[in-house]
């Protein structure tokens, strides 16, 4: 089966099915090729709805949580964005399809340099790979868009207050076996809502915070 056609599946049969109906957000699906970003030893995974490995112990995201991801943020042509965690760059080159500009911390400098040479080779501009850990990122500009890739067991509101007003933050807060998908949305310079839009589990953010242990 070519690869175009497992790729129509994966969206039709994972994303679709998840409640990814936005017709941008299916064509970005379809237009960036998943296999280009998946480890050589792990292609055979890159359509399965499924976590690939990847080094250092993380790991791609689920297609179809990458579907949710791109329609709860739905960035616009205009609009800034800020990722954090590129990994090999596969939602780094969904989010530029659909945005204006899109800078991507990783921390490891291995999988940056990894998701450099793959946008690269898919011909992506306008999307800058910057090695960094995003607990430290400071930055005098706002972002119109943030998707944070990891979670966090206790949520951090430092992301939050890199939006612009009127911007949009997709963030993952808690521990297995439940974790939150939320929607923050920055309403005004001290203003703030936030939106439950699905459960998942995904991987923990090097370094966060986590809750102290329970003892008796």
């Amino acid at each position: 089966m070519q690869m175009a056609q497992v790729r129509e599946q994966m969206i039709e049969q994972q994303v679709r099915a998840w409640d990814v109906l936005d017709e941008r957000v299916l064509d970005t699906l379809r237009q960036v090729p998943r296999e280009l970003f998946v480890p050589d030893a792990e292609r055979f995974r890159a359509y399965a709805d499924a976590e690939v490995p990847l080094a250092h112990g993380q790991h791609m995201l689920r297609p179809s949580v990458v579907g949710r991801l791109l329609q709860a943020l739905m960035p616009q042509r205009h609009e800034s964005v800020l990722e954090v965690g590129a990994g090999t760059g596969f939602v780094t080159a969904c989010l530029r399809g659909l945005a204006g500009r899109v800078s991507a911390l990783e921390l490891y400098p291995d999988l940056a340099e990894q998701a450099r040479n793959n946008l690269a080779t898919l011909g992506v501009s306008g999307a800058q790979v910057l090695d960094g850990d995003a607990l430290r990122f400071e930055s005098a500009t706002r972002f119109d868009v943030i998707a944070v890739t990891a979670s966090l067991p206790i949520y951090d509101a430092r992301f939050e207050r890199l939006l612009a007003v009127g911007g949009r933050l997709f963030i993952v807060v808690g521990e297995a076996p439940v974790m939150e998908a939320r929607l923050v949305q920055r309403t005004g310079e001290g203003t703030f809502t936030t939106q439950s839009v699905f459960e998942t589990v995904i991987d923990p953010m090097v370094n966060a915070v986590r809750p102290a242990p329970f003892t008796f």
